[in-house]
């Protein structure tokens, strides 16, 4: 094909493409083109600026490969993990999916094969203790205090991502006005992928919520919002402002364990299993679009199945015998 642009060129009509025909989220869309700039760095650094699509060889994929996991150094100075690896050559993959899609002729994207990582990914999780403690550290007679209370029932209570709570509006809690105490309230929120998934939020939770948004001032649409921010549009609070005010909490707890909003919602998860919940059913509870995804928690299915074994099993033990 003499008249396809060079790679390089279609990082824009790939990026429409995720838009527009795929529907993927602003967060991908971004994070795709933040993986794809350093690819194109690459080939600009190899004299490959000028590369076709269909002049992308196996060759040219080892050697990004080799100068992912050997030369390249995030802007804090360290190499690429594993996994960090991977992101960057699944967009590459997505890259080379939307040439097929277009019919233009490249390499296939199952040419391109994903660093190994460690089968089972250990997961960082509180008990239910520990996250009492953290519940207790924000001052809830200041408004800030009940808005980073609020944050963190919301959190345990629904298994939310940080990117799903952030988007939360106001109007979307009006059900809280019938003020029930003991009412378990079901919420509909865009997930990740745009696919929509209901969530649970908890009377614990409900009750908090309620003192936060009626110690609220203000008319701003956003449902958690930095108090400092002088109008709407700046209002809605960052991810970068949670992670520290959670991390926060965990420090004046006394937990030794850095933890993070994805922490809490691993929690969330672990006591799910902990109390019985199946696989799958947790598996909807937190979106995950395959329940391969939600095996990381085998550590909890794991135990209860061989508590189960003991208390069940016929075998008995060795002085049976």
């Amino acid at each position: 094909m003499p008249n396809t642009p060079p790679i390089i060129e279609h990082l824009l009509p790939f990026l429409d493409y995720c838009e527009i025909e795929k529907g993927l989220s602003n967060n991908t869309q971004k994070n795709y083109r933040q993986y794809l700039l350093l690819f194109i760095g690459w080939l600009k650094k190899t004299d490959n600026s000028k590369l076709k699509p269909n002049e992308l060889t196996a060759k040219h994929i080892w050697d990004y490969r080799l100068y992912l996991a050997r030369e390249y150094k995030t802007p804090n100075g360290k190499y690429l993990g594993k996994k960090s690896q991977n992101y960057y050559l699944i967009a590459l993959r997505a890259l080379l999916n939307y040439f097929a899609e277009q019919d233009i002729e490249s390499l296939p994207s199952s040419k391109i094969k994903l660093a190994k990582q460690k089968t089972e990914e250990t997961i960082s999780f509180l008990e239910v203790l520990d996250i009492e403690k953290m519940l207790e550290v924000p001052d809830v007679s200041i408004i800030n205090g009940l808005r980073d209370k609020a944050i963190m029932e919301l959190f345990f209570s629904s298994g939310m991502r940080i990117s799903e709570l952030l988007s939360l509006n106001v109007d979307q809690l009006s059900f809280l006005n019938d003020k029930s105490l003991n009412k378990t309230y079901e919420l509909s929120i865009v997930g990740k992928g745009k696919h929509v998934r209901t969530v649970f939020i908890s009377p614990r939770s409900a009750v908090w919520l309620r003192k936060y948004l009626k110690a609220r001032r203000d008319v701003y649409k956003p449902l958690f919002i930095n108090f400092r921010a002088k109008d709407e549009d700046n209002s809605r609070l960052s991810a970068r402002h949670i992670q520290s005010m959670i991390s926060k909490c965990a420090m004046l707890a006394g937990l030794s364990k850095k933890v993070t909003p994805h922490t809490l919602r691993h929690s969330y998860a672990t006591d799910l299993l902990s109390h019985g919940a199946d696989l799958r059913s947790v598996q909807e509870l937190l979106g995950h679009k395959n329940v391969a995804t939600t095996q990381i928690y085998t550590h909890v299915t794991n135990k209860r199945l061989r508590d189960i074994h003991e208390k069940f099993h016929g075998g008995g033990s060795a002085e049976d015998k």
